[in-house]
């Protein structure tokens, strides 16, 4: 009978050992008679009947235990260990109670204690595990705009590899994303702790605006943030002079604004935010990161970073290919999506088949009002025919009932410019070229009703055709010439990887920092925070 109670996971073995019903068609014993189920791995079916994963990993095994024996110190220690840092990589410290199981090894006076704190430390450890591997929220349940799919391990799998593992504690740090910037990160979390224990940056600066030349009291604060900070070395000198002007233009360089080297008022809105926002926006880059382990890059890839308004190619870690980007508006409906994929075309001279969004929303009232508006873009009936303006009553139509769509043909006008780039996905993203060049001079350029769209389009289109093209130039403006819609596959798709980091390290491991906005990560810090997630606190 025991053996063909083996298979069966923990909440219907507990389920049934307590009603007597009968497993794989043997009648299990109830609690009270299962003389062949002692009191440990009956609590330790108790312990894991909730975790389904966990309760099959241990009807596996016949319930031995991987804690609580003397065999099983190093894996222990291991463990604790691990708790020990889980602060550093900015996780929930206190949801673990690491003291709290600690004491309870030095309390246990019977089988089922053994059994029920055996129990507590597997599922501690399948929450950690989780947790560090790829992340402690579910993103889909903070905002809408966070699609990216989670590679998420199984809990058997995982706690099964670490019950076997040779050396528990490399297990345990495998666990972590690899990628360097999550180490540097940590780093530069360690830091900014260390500064907040300290006093954090000092005074605000009370300005405005302040300019090489000046001096007072305001430039001295600015002097003093910014020696803080680690831009500017040790000096007493109250004017704005050149070193102070470097300084500016160094930190305005790493925060993505215009390095003119004046402290204006988007400059000092950024030099005045506290190292507690700083701080809460590398946590959330590291649990951005942990929502991407398991992910492969691709030795090739696109990474288009939401917040820098910028698109890299990046081949075997270095960036060969970068240009400036327009991305949604902040609207709810037009914020671009953060989601991994892969690019597999482009499209040169392209049409723009009109977002029925679009169509309804922003057309269709044009066109009530002046049924000529937006006479660029032709009307389509449901089998692909152009429909005169003249022969449509747009005032007899409402945005559910309107029975047209709208696509503009191939020329420098389209509203995707020359040529796009695609990566078919559910919400209809991709990249692309624009007649509307000026927005790319924009400090913040959210402007798109969603889409990407790239400052240097063509040199974009080169790189990707370069490992099939002899001479991809030629290649692209021999079809461009021709003014057709004309569809290119890539030959090997490139992966494109749509991110939001408002915190990166630069490959010297400095951080830079960019503006939030979306506002994500003032929600993704809010629920880390609800999760457990603590910042360290200034002292008084």
């Amino acid at each position: 009978m025991w053996g063909a109670m083996r298979g069966v996971g923990g909440a219907a073995l507990l389920a049934a050992l307590m009603a007597g019903t009968a497993i794989g068609g043997t009648m299990a014993p109830t609690v009270a008679d299962a003389p062949m189920m002692d009191g440990f791995a009956q609590a330790v079916a108790e312990g894991v009947a909730s975790d389904e994963r966990l309760a099959a990993f241990y009807a596996g095994r016949s319930y031995a235990p991987i804690w609580t024996t003397g065999a099983d110190a190093d894996r222990r220690a291991a463990f604790f260990a691990a708790l020990d840092t889980a602060g550093a990589h900015g996780l929930p410290v206190e949801h673990y109670d690491a003291a709290g199981l600690r004491a309870r090894f030095a309390t246990i006076r019977s089988e089922r204690e053994r059994g029920l704190l055996e129990a507590e430390m597997s599922r501690t450890w399948a929450a950690y595990a989780h947790d560090v591997s790829n992340g402690v929220l579910e993103p889909k349940k903070i905002d809408p705009g966070l699609v990216r799919e989670i590679p998420r391990r199984d809990t058997a799998e995982l706690i099964a590899g670490f019950a076997a593992a040779e050396a528990p504690a490399r297990y345990l740090r495998d666990l972590a994303p690899s990628a360097p910037q999550y180490a540097q990160l940590m780093r530069a979390r360690l830091d900014l702790a260390a500064q907040i224990a300290a006093g954090g940056w000092g005074a605000a600066v009370p300005a405005t605006v302040l300019r090489p030349g000046e001096s007072g009291t305001a430039v001295i604060a600015l002097r003093d943030r910014l020696q803080a900070m680690g831009y500017l070395g040790r000096s007493a000198s109250a004017r704005y002079d050149v070193a102070l002007q470097k300084a500016v233009q160094q930190y305005q360089i790493d925060l993505g604004l215009k390095s003119d080297g004046v402290a204006g008022e988007a400059t000092l809105a950024e030099i005045n935010r506290s190292p507690e926002e700083r701080m809460g926006a590398i946590l959330v880059a590291m649990e951005r990161l942990r929502w991407m382990n398991g992910i492969d890059l691709g030795a090739r890839h696109i990474w288009v970073n939401i917040t820098d308004f910028s698109a890299r190619i990046v081949d075997h870690g270095k960036t060969t290919f970068e240009t400036v980007t327009v991305v949604g508006q902040n609207q709810a409906d037009r914020r671009t999506p953060e989601f991994s994929d892969q690019m597999e075309m482009m499209v040169i001279n392209p049409s723009w088949s009109v977002p029925r969004s679009i169509t309804v929303k922003e057309y269709l009232p044009m066109m009530q009002r002046n049924p000529n508006a937006a006479a660029h873009i032709n009307l389509v009936d449901s089998r692909g025919r152009t429909v005169p303006r003249s022969a449509v009553n747009f005032a007899a139509y409402t945005a559910k009932t309107f029975p047209f769509a709208m696509r503009q043909p191939p020329s420098d006008g389209n509203a995707l410019g020359l040529v796009k780039f695609l990566f078919p996905n559910p919400w209809n993203i991709y990249l692309h070229d624009t007649p509307s060049k000026s927005l790319f001079s924009k400090d913040v350029r959210t402007f798109s009703h969603g889409c990407v769209r790239v400052g240097k389009p063509f040199e974009l289109a080169y790189a990707l055709l370069a490992p099939q093209a002899p001479d991809p130039e030629a290649y692209f403006q021999r079809i461009l010439a021709t003014g057709q819609e004309t569809t290119v596959r890539l030959d090997t798709p490139v992966p494109v990887h749509l991110v939001y980091f408002t915190a990166w390290p630069t490959a010297s491991g400095r951080m830079e920092y960019r503006r939030d906005v979306y506002g994500r990560d003032a929600a993704l810090f809010a629920a880390l925070e609800k999760a457990g997630v603590e910042l360290p606190v200034l002292p008084n």
